[in-house]
């Protein structure tokens, strides 16, 4: 059966580096799906690569099509941004080896799995401890052409309130990756990842 593997975790858990490892794994041959946004691309991102950047005419044009997925929105610091994914060829369950790969939230993970159904879709849920992702976050952000602080402390206490307990464990997410260590990571969601394919 082919599945949907989407990466999880609070900002700063390493999720963009696990997913490109995972991506390039010639074990698993996953296939990558580009997500939309209409927030600003970042100094090191790159159209098509990380996301599809989009302005709100061509979210509203993409919804009048019925073609939006899945959508979540933010209001930030400046202002508010969309996340989505489109029905635009990139995901076809049909053919049994057709495995995909993509990085979201809980939101993007119950949406997808009412989508696509539950057995369809799997969590790869990353964890690491706050006062590291804190100071990941921290060094990311400096590296920004114009940093945006107040947006990352804006994120992080978001996610205390989005990655609760409460709400994993009413998505049936009980499975944990600790991402102290990379290798040792990626290892054990590879392990489980082939268990399934």
């Amino acid at each position: 059966m082919a599945r949907i593997f989407i990466v999880m975790g609070k900002s700063a858990t390493g999720k963009d580096t696990i997913y490109k490892k995972l991506l390039e794994s010639e074990e698993l041959h996953l296939k990558k799906v580009v997500m939309y946004t209409t927030r600003p691309i970042r100094k090191a991102e790159t159209e098509g690569v990380e996301y599809h950047f989009v302005d709100e005419n061509r979210l509203k044009e993409l919804q009048q099509q019925n073609k939006v997925i899945e959508h979540r929105s933010y209001n930030t610091i400046h202002g508010k941004w969309h996340y989505f994914t489109v029905n635009d060829g990139q995901i076809d369950l049909e053919q049994e080896h057709n495995n995909y790969l993509m990085i979201g939230t809980l939101e993007t993970y119950q949406q997808i799995k009412e989508y696509y159904g539950k057995d369809r879709v799997v969590p790869i849920y990353l964890e690491v401890e706050d006062g590291i992702r804190l100071l990941r976050a921290f060094r990311r952000e400096q590296k920004q052409v114009q940093p945006k602080y107040a947006e990352l402390c804006r994120r992080y206490l978001a996610d205390e309130e989005d990655f609760s307990d409460q709400n994993l464990s009413k998505l049936g997410i009980i499975r944990r990756y600790q991402n102290k260590d990379m290798n040792t990571c990626l290892y054990k969601i590879t392990k489980d990842i082939k268990k399934l394919l």
